[in-house]
């Protein structure tokens, strides 16, 4: 899954990396990711806010691929609108479908698979450090998701497993 989040930068951020985000009416940053469907990372990219999802999603999947070239022109056009395409050769698993919303659908719907990316948004939002922006620049932005990621790898694996007798 890949998703964007916009939030909001401290007075330290720089002029050049914040952005403002028209949709959400936000002053700040956006942080890309890529999630699996257990919802573990794959690839983070923090930009500024006022940067698309589109131009963003080809550049954190070069990222993810290994590689230059992005899998198509823009997301949601042509060959990927009807069926799911392998994104990377040498990963075989890693395989990208577009989930819509249907134009004639009117409120709250739930998205299949939707869920796991937004459930990643609420985990880094526990942290304290991501709740706002105060890095200075994107790459410790970056890092402190990892980071943020790591430890909450880290808790599941430790979560003590219920023994079946």
């Amino acid at each position: 899954m890949i998703d964007s989040q916009s939030v909001k930068a401290d007075a330290v951020v720089g002029a050049d990396s914040r952005g403002f985000d028209g949709g959400k009416l936000i002053n700040g940053r956006k942080t890309h990711a890529v999630v699996d469907t257990l919802g573990l990372l794959l690839g983070v990219m923090v930009t500024a806010a006022d940067i698309s999802d589109r131009a963003a999603g080809q550049v954190l999947l070069a990222r993810v691929r290994g590689r230059a070239p992005p899998p198509d022109a823009g997301l949601g056009r042509r060959r990927l609108d009807r069926q799911p395409r392998r994104v990377c050769p040498h990963r075989p698993a890693l395989v990208l479908a577009i989930v819509k919303r249907s134009d004639d659908t009117r409120g709250f719907v739930v998205l299949p698979k939707r869920w796991i990316v937004e459930r990643f948004f609420a985990h880094l939002m526990r942290s304290r450090r991501l709740a706002r922006d105060f890095e200075r620049s994107t790459g410790s932005a970056e890092a402190m998701v990892y980071w943020s990621m790591t430890l909450l790898m880290t808790r599941r694996l430790a979560r003590p497993r219920l023994s079946r007798a």
